[in-house]
């Protein structure tokens, strides 16, 4: 069904009593068009399913009918990344978060993730999505979050605004989890182009933070790509800061081929953090398939230490945009 220029899925009616929901597993399907560049939003997640240049992806794909994998392409909130052991306190309260991510017994990734967002507005080249975190254990606070997807010359622009439906204040933090595909080959065969001088250093087996160090330490100088290299086999899971802006404020991620195709990522205010992957799995297929690019407004266990914590007031809106393009 299209809705005002986009296309959607919609119910099919089995009998006069009683309805179906036909929407493909990962959500309802929202596809946008302008120019050269299309794109998909499944709503499970809000999350970008595609996003094509000329037909060339510079995002790691996934089927409308099948389960999103992991967090590829999903909107991030009412927290980036992780809080350890999911324990925080917050306003002098103790909270315990349900744990997520079983393997290393964090919360991982916030709670909006899996959600079904309600399609609140679409165009042909924008679509709105919204969900209402609503207050439970672990988060006893109630947010709606927002999500704006559009296409336009410069790419796809994302905008994400959250408001506080609470009468106390809320521990807040958002960010994006795409793979970005800068063309043919994988993670390996890419240039790096990454402008950040800190890196956050983690244990090598739960990734709890560590400390924040240069990147131009012999212990730290695999993780400098402020000049741009390939990225070779080195691996990476790990939060950057002290972001490099041009005179518009502006930080520029760029993932380049060498032929020269490649795809980059931009952020303005209010995401200080970037949590790079390079997406290591054990299945051959999938592994390094994509460079997961994630600026964050905060970094990991930012709800424990209280670093760069978003603290959202009552009906008070907090907004941050990114944009992702091809080159």
């Amino acid at each position: 069904m299209r809705q005002n220029g986009a296309v959607t899925e919609s119910t099919s009616a089995v009998s006069p009593s009683a309805s179906v929901d036909r929407r493909p597993i990962s959500g309802r399907r929202v596809d946008l068009e302008h120019g050269a560049y299309t794109a998909s939003i499944a709503s499970v997640g809000a999350s970008l399913r595609f996003l094509r240049h000329d037909g060339r992806d510079l995002v790691v794909p996934f089927d409308a009918e099948e389960v999103r994998p992991a967090f590829r392409g999903a909107m991030l909130a009412p927290w980036p990344n992780r809080v350890v052991d999911g324990r925080y306190t917050f306003a002098g309260v103790d909270h315990q978060l349900a744990l997520t991510e079983p393997a290393r017994g964090h919360a991982l990734h916030g709670l909006a993730a899996w959600s079904e967002w309600d399609l609140v507005s679409s165009s042909a080249a924008s679509a709105a999505f919204r969900v209402v975190i609503e207050a439970q254990e672990g988060y006893p606070f109630r947010v709606q979050v927002t999500a704006t997807y559009t296409l336009d010359d410069d790419g796809l622009r994302t905008d994400v605004e959250a408001l506080n439906l609470g009468d106390v204040d809320a521990p807040y933090g958002t960010g994006p989890h795409p793979y970005l595909v800068a063309g043919e080959g994988r993670v390996d065969d890419w240039t790096l182009e990454l402008p950040a001088a800190v890196v956050l250093t983690v244990t090598p087996d739960r990734l709890i933070p560590i400390s924040l160090e240069p990147v131009d330490t012999e212990a730290t100088e695999h993780f400098d790509f402020r000049a741009p290299r390939t990225i070779g086999d080195t691996f990476i899971d790990h939060a950057y800061t002290a972001l490099d802006r041009d005179v518009d404020g502006r930080v520029t991620v760029r993932v380049t081929t060498p032929s020269g195709s490649g795809v980059a990522m931009h952020w303005g205010d209010g995401l200080p953090w970037v949590q790079v992957h390079t997406a290591d799995q054990p299945v051959a297929e999938l592994n390094r398939l994509g460079l997961a690019v994630e600026p964050m407004t905060c970094p990991p266990d930012a709800f424990s230490t209280g670093t760069d914590l978003v603290v959202l007031a009552p009906n008070t809106p907090h907004r941050v945009s990114w944009t992702i393009a091809a080159l």
